[in-house]
């Protein structure tokens, strides 16, 4: 992997205060900001990721609803209240 160079304007107490805190922590600025990029590219890639999770389980959940796949209301409701008095019953048992 060939090195690019980078360059953009900052203040110069920003990057004189940068500086300082970098050499504090025994790294220069140039790595921080390398480390803070691949931190960013990093994080847009889980994004993306997500939303393409995301996106095929709403085309699923779309698909799945378009054959007749429903659950009704009413039996989520029960379902769910079972599953909360379960649980009430469970805390009530630990105190």
């Amino acid at each position: 992997m060939s090195d690019a160079t980078f360059t953009f304007r900052v203040d110069e107490a920003l990057k004189a205060e940068f500086a300082s805190v970098a050499k504090a922590h025994d790294r220069t600025g140039a790595q921080l900001l390398r480390d803070f990029m691949r931190d960013y590219v990093a994080q847009q890639q889980e994004a993306q990721d997500y939303d393409a999770w995301l996106t095929a389980k709403v085309e699923q959940s779309r698909a799945s609803a378009e054959a007749g796949k429903l659950v009704p209301a009413a039996e989520v409701e029960a379902r769910f209240a079972a599953r909360r008095a379960a649980t009430r019953t469970r805390l009530a048992k630990t105190k």
